[in-house]
């Protein structure tokens, strides 16, 4: 499916020798490893039973195969941890600290657990803990940047293990000895390379191969690139790089000797290419961001990063996507390589062409969903080919398995700073489609994330609206999770963005959304005086559903307050409103909550002809869930008006109507029981 954004048979377009083959070497480290997990703390040595899990620490420089040493060990006691391996990288691919609450919330993610969008470090790292007291699970955190970061996440359960992956040690975290990471025994090493070149060229010249592994110090790394060199050219002998390598002068390690010979063996386009690749966000490359990256075509940019995996610069990331890794060690050099040779203007001509094109393939992914829309079908037709997604489950697919690239060029794009109209685009598209996918709630702890992201780039770009826009919506996120002070602060400046800017319907949501939050707090005369300021805009702007909806809310207020009168004069503000602007069904619901305060009033007969109103009205909405309420209500009305034979009668009607809709029968009766 080669003219399609995502290869739904999910087929990688390359493959990894190691995983065929096994893992090679790291006998003795393995057998470290494991007999530390069993070995005895400090606390277990004095009696008490260790508080916390265990952590192995596998230090060692990029490209020395620590990662590779971590999952192989993962896999080795995978059975002793029947709740899965839980991975983490704590570092961006170049360097950056990855914040803790990130990780939690991923990490809970990965655990199915949910935690509020917008919780803070502290609430997320706490209801991790508790989530894993209750598992017998091993964390996997590679590329650690300090000790700070694996304390915050470590469970305070010794059923859980954790094993840490880093430059150097951990200093911090008590009873861990590091497993340093050199090179890899010789036999092993030499059969790292015959995976590449095949054994024939290894055994014509042991000793040229011997030479070659001690050139390349026995690295995982510098021996993949030679293996991927020598297999490029099948004409070649071991010896003849190994006597490159030797006549090449001695700046830098053993990997960067042996990638200066790779790099500057590539025809010049794939180089740069490969330079670009520094600029991926999260270190991520699928063909899409490599031909948006080097101006060239999708078919193309697939089969360079093909060239890439076989010489051993990028490695398959295990997506159901055609999707690359570029490996920690290579990211550095690649933007030293970039700020050398690319000028300014050119990085970030590459960079605004990735945006623009991940900006091209979200409006598509979203698209693909609106399948009623005869003008979203038009639209999607005019996208390019290899643009589009084939249906509507390949395009959640691709949206969930490039999510972590998509975020990241989220926060990459906001971080620059220069390419802000992108940003703005890609952030409002990346929004869009995963509501369209995954809903509201679902998507809740990204879209928290995307919304502040917003929030920073309107208030360094002083744009007010998008800032109203966007407190807007971390206040709505907020008002669900139960944070009502904080979203009360965001709705009052969201407010004073809406005027700044002239913005009306800010203004008036942001209004209104605080009159919420003060009902929600139980101010009720505060809530009545703000959702009173939005009417008075609704009705000054002739906006006759948004009033009647208003009064609907300030009718609310009132009978909380215990205002009845003023309560039922609001209800008939907010019928009226709605039978003028022909609004059956929210006439109905309105005579309803009119019938319910009637109730509380003390007035029955009342009550009873508002609620035999409102009963025709929701019959001719169809509304058959509300007929079947109100009938429950009428019945209770006239129970206490002396009244049991019509009481019966509507009792009846009401549970014939809740048989017909068994699901909603018992939460309709909970409500009236409430009433």
């Amino acid at each position: 499916m080669t003219d399609q954004a995502v290869d739904t048979d999910g087929a990688r377009l390359s493959h990894d020798p190691a995983e065929e083959s096994g893992f090679l070497g790291r006998t003795r480290e393995l057998k470290e490893l494991r007999a530390d997990i069993e070995r005895a703390g400090l606390d277990t040595l004095s009696g008490r039973k260790a508080p916390r899990a265990r952590v192995l620490l596998i230090a060692g420089r990029p490209g020395s195969g620590r990662t590779a040493l971590a999952e192989e060990l993962a896999a080795q006691v995978a059975d002793a941890y029947p709740d899965g391996v839980l991975r983490a990288r704590l570092s961006e691919p170049d360097g950056t600290r990855v914040p803790v609450v990130r990780l939690a919330r991923d990490l809970l993610t990965e655990l199915d657990r949910t935690a509020p969008p917008g919780a803070d470090e502290d609430d997320l790292t706490e209801a991790l803990r508790a989530a894993l007291a209750e598992c017998r699970a091993l964390l996997l955190l590679d590329a650690v940047a300090d000790a700070e970061q694996v304390d915050a996440l470590l469970p305070d359960t010794p059923d859980c293990l954790a094993v840490a992956v880093s430059e150097g040690p951990l200093t911090g975290i008590a009873d861990v000895r590091p497993c340093t990471l050199g090179g890899l025994d010789t036999k092993s090493a030499v059969e790292l390379l015959s995976r590449h070149t095949g054994s024939v060229r290894i055994t014509v010249d042991p000793r040229a191969a011997e030479q070659l592994v001690e050139l390349c110090q026995a690295q995982p790394a510098a021996l993949t690139l030679a293996g991927g060199w020598l297999a490029a050219r099948p004409q070649a002998a071991v010896a003849d790089l190994a006597k490159q390598l030797h006549a090449e002068n001695e700046d830098g390690s053993a990997l960067a000797r042996v990638f200066r010979l790779v790099y500057g063996s590539l025809p010049s386009t794939a180089a740069r290419m490969l330079r670009l690749l520094s600029l991926a966000p999260a270190g991520l490359v699928d063909p899409h961001t490599a031909s948006a990256l080097a101006g060239c075509s999708v078919n193309g940019a697939r089969g360079t990063l093909d060239d890439f995996v076989a010489l051993g610069l990028l490695r398959a990331a295990g997506s159901p996507l055609p999707e690359y890794e570029v490996p920690d060690w290579l990211h550095g050099m690649l933007r030293r390589l970039a700020h050398r040779h690319d000028r300014p203007a050119e990085l970030q001509l590459a960079r605004a062409r990735m945006l623009e094109r991940t900006v091209r393939l979200l409006q598509s992914c979203r698209a693909v969903t609106e399948t009623d829309s005869p003008q979203a079908r038009e639209k999607l037709l005019a996208t390019p080919r290899d643009l589009r997604f084939p249906h509507p489950r390949a395009a959640a697919d691709w949206l969930r398995a490039r999510r972590p690239a998509l975020l990241a060029a989220a926060r990459l794009a906001v971080a620059d700073g220069e390419l802000d109209t992108l940003a703005r685009r890609l952030m409002s598209q990346l929004v869009r489609a995963m509501v369209a996918h995954f809903g509201t709630r679902a998507a809740a702890p990204d879209l928290y994330g995307i919304h502040r992201l917003v929030l920073d780039v309107a208030e360094r770009r002083e744009l007010p609206r998008e800032k109203a826009a966007a407190l807007l919506n971390l206040a709505d996120l907020d008002a669900r999770t139960g944070r009502t002070a904080e979203a009360l602060a965001r709705y009052r400046a969201a407010l004073d963005a809406g005027r700044e800017a002239d913005d009306p319907y800010a203004t008036g949501r942001a209004m209104e959304s605080v009159g919420g939050a003060h009902l929600e707090l139980g101010d009720y005369d505060r809530a009545a005086d703000w959702f009173g300021r939005a009417l008075a805009q609704r009705l000054a702007r002739d906006e006759r559903a948004d009033a009647a909806r208003v009064y609907g809310r300030i009718a609310t207020a009132h009978t909380y307050a215990g205002r009845y009168g003023e309560a039922v004069r609001a209800w008939r503000a907010a019928v009226a409103g709605h039978r003028k602007g022909g609004d059956v069904a929210a006439q109905a619901r309105a005579l309803s909550e009119l019938a319910r305060v009637q109730e509380y009033a003390g007035r029955p007969e009342e009550s009873l002809r508002t609620c035999q109103e409102a009963v025709e009205r929701a019959r001719h909405a169809e509304d058959d869930r509300l007929q079947a309420a109100l009938h429950l209500r009428l019945a209770d009305t006239l129970d206490r008006l002396g009244d049991p034979t019509a009481a019966g009668l509507e009792r009846s009607t009401a549970e014939r109507m809740l048989r017909e809709d068994p699901a909603d029968a018992c939460e309709i009766r909970s409500a009236v029981t409430e009433d």
